[in-house]
Order: C-alpha cells, then sequence, then structure tokens
C-alpha cells in the first residue's frame, strides 16, 4: 500500500493549529518535553479531536503515521 508523504505544517493544518514554521516551532518548545510514559494522543496539550485524531493515525498505520510519529519524537526531547 502506497502512503502519501504529509509535510509536518499539513499535520499541524490537519490538527486545527496554526503551521508555519515559526508557529509549529512555539507550539513544540512550549509542550516538550513530554514524558515517555505518556502516550502521544494522551498528552495534555491536545483536545479531544486533536488527541482522536492523533490515536487513529497511529493505531491503523495511517497514511499521518509517519508524520505523527515524527510530531512524537520532537515532543518527546527536552
Amino acid at each position: 500500500m502506497e502512503h502519501p508523504d504529509h509535510p509536518f505544517t499539513e499535520l499541524f493544518e490537519q490538527l486545527g493549529l496554526a503551521s508555519d514554521h515559526a508557529a509549529i516551532k512555539r507550539f513544540i518548545d512550549r509542550h516538550a518535553p513530554i514524558p515517555e510514559e505518556i502516550a502521544l494522543p494522551d498528552a495534555p496539550c491536545w483536545n479531544e479531536g486533536q488527541a482522536e485524531f492523533l490515536r487513529e493515525a497511529l493505531q491503523a498505520d495511517a497514511d499521518w503515521a509517519e508524520v505523527v510519529d515524527h510530531l512524537d519524537a520532537s515532543l518527546r526531547k527536552g
């Protein structure tokens, strides 16, 4: 199955967040690091709809999974 590549900016748009590079950096700086024991969708920075989207993207190994993994890694860095 072919998975389309989604840029980081598109993921932020999908989540209803500002998606320019400065806004993405601010979001990550504000919310990182997420402790390892907390799953990305369970982090307190998401609303219910955002958390559900992230959960589904990861569980279904959807075409968003790779960029969601990238977001997860970015939010784990201290």
